[in-house]
Order: structure tokens, then C-alpha cells, then sequence
């Protein structure tokens, strides 16, 4: 008997129900979110840093999915690579061999990372922090994990417990007995190191929400900090990593640091297959794995499959051959300084910061009274509302998806794909400063959608 299976046809046939099927069958809250900020667009194709919703129009990408479309959508290369190892019929995930993908990926990753020496691939951004969790304790001997305040590694059970968010896991308590410092605090994170039970500090060396660099010579101080006490240090680079703040990781913008851990995903998918990977130091490995007996004692069903291998062993290609690292710093530098010019113009608009393809654009209480007191109104029902308020504008108005940077900031996060140039930079920067001269001129649609998100926030309390 032959199976007929026709996806094209399926989704010609059923695409049409996608936000009531969200709502039937999986998170109802989702559907209701986009409704009520309009974002609830129906989306067909994507291309390299642009999308086409069911009308035609394009839609400049300025999120990525979060940093998963590193190299934009459906980039040949990786497409080619992923036809490439699905025509080859490849004996895949037999769990009783070693096959050559992996280690290929492993070695063209360690390549970019010289003071590391092995790598475990699994399937996402908190299974690589679980396994630096784990992989930390067992190697020290000691049960304790130092993270930051407002940090964030993933919604597992152990990477929440190093989230900085209280937000995240509220209501999911009893977790890892872990303890938070401030970004930047080293007396903090010394007093915590000289109880002597700390097995690593996790850091992510440009904080995801809110877009928050950790302070020049920080990482060094703490490794050297760590090394002191007998602890890791654990680079979450799952955001920042693969060339998205200029470097090939973010902690290589310091001299001399250099992570026992490091934890990369998203962009190593290509945006097609999931992949994780924690990449650590000899004696860590050979300490978890000291034996026969113990040779599966950590791993992943999925983990090294081939498809997965193949995308990363396409994207890494790719950053390469394609100067994809240099653009993101120089393209990051030129949206950075375009933005920044833009500070002393608006009274609204707080600070620009960030590194490379990884900007935050804050804003603050203007001085002026009539736009103090709108302000004051958003801020009194829920702060981060005037973020989304421009977050809004700039979809419906000017096709392009940006978000803000985390729960109640008033912060919008930039990371588009690494590929993209002058003529995106050309295009946001002018779709931003309208909405900030209509915010600033008492546009009436804008301030009446502010007040429209006003009685939802009140209506969810």
C-alpha cells in the first residue's frame, strides 16, 4: 500500500485556519496576543531578510526569530546542504556508530573556538545550558550555579533556575539551588565564590533582555575570579554567538577570556533543523565520561542527527566564505551610530547601545509636560507599553517586525539577519524616525493605540 501525502495541497486547503487551530489546539494565549497588537498577519514566503504575507507585500525582518535566521531565510547553500543529505539515504542515529557529520561540525566549530577541545551537540539553546549545568557540577564536585540578575538561559527546569526573570518561573519553584549577582558586580560574585560550593557562573556576555553588554573588563576579572575558587566559567553565546555582535562569540570582544563552557544554537540551524551545542575543555569531558560504564550518561535521542549536522556544517560554510562576521560589525556599527544621532532629536528616545547586529533601542521619560503626562499614563498600567506602541507602527505602517526585548522594558531589541546592509539599515532608520516624529507630534492614532493597550493591560490584571 502506497501512502499519499500532499503538503502543498494541505496547506492550500487548510492555511487559511492557522490562528483558529492555534487557538483550538495549542497556546490560546498566542492568538489573542497578536490580536490585540495587530500582529496577527498571515505570512506565506521568506527570503533572505524579507517575508511576503497572502497579499504580496514584503516585510523587512529585524528579528530573525529571535537570532534562529542568522543568515536570513532559506539560504541556498544550507537549502542545498539539507537536499544533499536527505537524497543520500544516510544510516542515521543507529546510537551504535560514529558517524562523520559530527565530528566534522565539531571540528569546524572548535576551529573557531582554540582554547576548547570537544563538543556535545543536542537539539536546542537550554538543552547546550542544561549540559554546561550538568557537565560544571559533575566536573567540580560542587552543586551551586552563579547566574545574573535579568539573565536569560532557556525554560528547562535547570536553565530556569539560572533565569534572572521572575516572570519565567514564578509558579515552577522548587528549583536548582542557584544564586543570582548583578551583571558587572564582581564583589557580588566573590563573596558568593569564597562559600566554596560554586561549581560555575553562567553568564551571557550581552544580556538578550534588555540588551545589556557586560562592562569592559568584567569577564576577565570574573574568570580569573573563578579560576581563583575552583569554579567555570560558562559562556551562554546561544544569542550572541555565530557572528552576531561582530565577533565569531561575544566574549572574544575581551582579551583573554576564555570560557570552560560555551553554549551555542539558534543561527548554527540555518533557521531550518534545531541543533545545540556545549563546547568545553579536555578534562571536563574526560571527567564526565571517565569510563565505558558511563558512556551514555549524558545524552540526546536526537542529538548529532544528520540533518542537523549538515545545516550547521552548511551555516559555519557560509559565515566563512561569505565575510558574514565582518558585514554584521560593520552593518551593526552603521545602524548603531544612524540610531544613536537620533538621541539628542527625540526626548522619548533614552539611549542606543549594543554590539554588532545586536542593538537595543531604549526609551525614557521626556521632559516636556504633554508628553510626560501620556507617559506617565502608559507607565501607570504597565511599563514597556510605549515600546510596543512603536513596535506597532512599525509593522503596520512600514512592514518591518521588531520586538520588544523583554517583559515590561521599554526597550525594542534589534537582531536581524547577518546579511543584511546598507539599504535595510536605510529603510528602518526611516520607518523609525517616522513613528518617533509622530509620537512626538501627538499623532492621534498612535497615543489612541497607547491607550487601547492601556485597558488590555488593565483587563489583564
Amino acid at each position: 500500500m502506497t501512502t499519499e501525502f500532499d503538503l502543498v495541497k494541505l496547506l492550500a486547503e487548510r492555511g487559511g485556519e492557522r490562528y483558529e487551530l492555534h487557538a483550538r489546539h495549542l497556546n490560546h494565549q498566542l492568538p489573542r496576543m497578536l490580536r490585540t497588537i495587530g500582529f496577527d498577519k498571515v505570512y506565506e514566503r521568506g527570503e533572505g531578510a524579507y517575508f511576503w504575507d497572502d497579499e504580496g507585500n514584503d516585510y523587512l525582518d529585524m528579528l530573525a526569530g529571535f537570532g534562529v535566521m542568522g543568515l536570513g531565510r532559506h539560504h541556498p547553500v544550507v537549502r542545498k546542504a539539507l537536499h544533499d543529505v536527505l537524497d543520500a539515504s544516510l544510516a542515521d542515529l543507529t546510537r551504535f556508530d560514529c558517524p562523520p557529520l559530527p565530528g566534522l561540525l565539531a571540528e569546524k566549530l572548535l576551529a573557531h573556538s582554540p582554547h576548547l577541545d570537544r563538543v556535545f551537540f543536542c537539539n536546542s539553546g537550554t538543552e547546550a545550558v542544561e549540559t554546561a549545568l550538568k557537565f560544571a557540577r559533575y566536573a567540580t564536585g560542587r552543586p551551586r550555579i552563579l547566574y545574573c540578575a535579568h539573565a536569560f538561559h532557556g525554560l528547562t527546569a535547570g536553565s530556569l533556575s539560572v533565569n534572572g526573570e521572575a516572570g519565567f518561573r514564578d509558579g515552577f519553584a522548587p528549583l536548582l539551588p542557584d544564586t543570582a549577582v548583578e551583571l558587572g558586580d564582581l564583589s557580588a560574585l566573590e563573596r558568593e565564590l569564597a562559600r566554596g560550593d560554586v561549581a560555575g557562573f553562567v553568564v551571557e556576555p550581552i544580556q538578550g533582555k534588555g540588551v545589556h553588554e557586560a562592562p569592559p573588563g568584567f569577564l576577565r576579572a570574573a574568570q580569573d575570579l573563578l579560576r581563583r575558587h575552583g569554579a567555570l566559567l560558562i559562556a551562554d553565546e546561544v544569542q550572541t554567538g555565530l557572528g552576531r555582535t561582530g565577533d565569531f562569540y561575544a566574549h572574544q570582544h575581551e582579551d583573554g577570556v576564555e570560557p570552560d563552557l560555551v553554549c551555542v544554537a539558534k543561527a548554527l540551524s540555518g533557521g531550518y533543523v534545531p541543533v545545540g551545542a556545549t563546547l568545553g575543555k579536555e578534562w571536563i569531558f574526560k571527567k564526565v565520561y571517565s569510563s565505558m560504564d558511563r558512556v551514555l550518561v549524558h545524552s540526546a535521542s536526537f542529538g548529532s542527527n544528520a540533518q542537523a549536522m549538515a545545516a550547521g556544517l552548511a551555516v559555519l560554510s557560509v559565515i566563512e566564505d561569505e565575510q558574514v562576521v565582518a558585514n554584521a560589525r560593520a552593518t551593526g556599527e552603521l545602524l548603531r551610530t544612524r540610531l544613536a544621532a537620533l538621541v539628542d532629536r527625540y526626548e522619548l528616545l533614552h539611549e542606543v547601545r549594543g554590539r554588532g547586529l545586536m542593538i537595543g533601542i531604549e526609551f525614557g521619560r521626556p521632559s516636556s509636560l504633554g508628553l510626560r503626562s501620556r507617559w506617565t499614563m502608559l507607565q501607570a498600567a504597565r511599563k514597556g507599553l510605549f515600546a510596543q506602541m512603536v513596535v506597532v507602527p512599525l509593522l503596520q505602517r512600514h512592514r518591518i517586525l521588531t520586538q520588544v526585548s523583554g517583559d515590561r522594558l521599554e526597550v525594542i531589541k534589534l537582531i536581524p539577519p547577518l546579511i543584511i546592509g546598507e539599504p535595510e539599515v536605510d529603510r528602518f532608520v526611516e520607518a523609525f524616525t517616522a513613528v518617533m516624529d509622530d509620537a512626538h507630534g501627538g499623532s492621534g492614532l498612535m497615543w489612541d493605540f497607547g491607550k487601547t493597550l492601556v485597558k488590555q493591560a488593565v483587563a489583564n490584571r
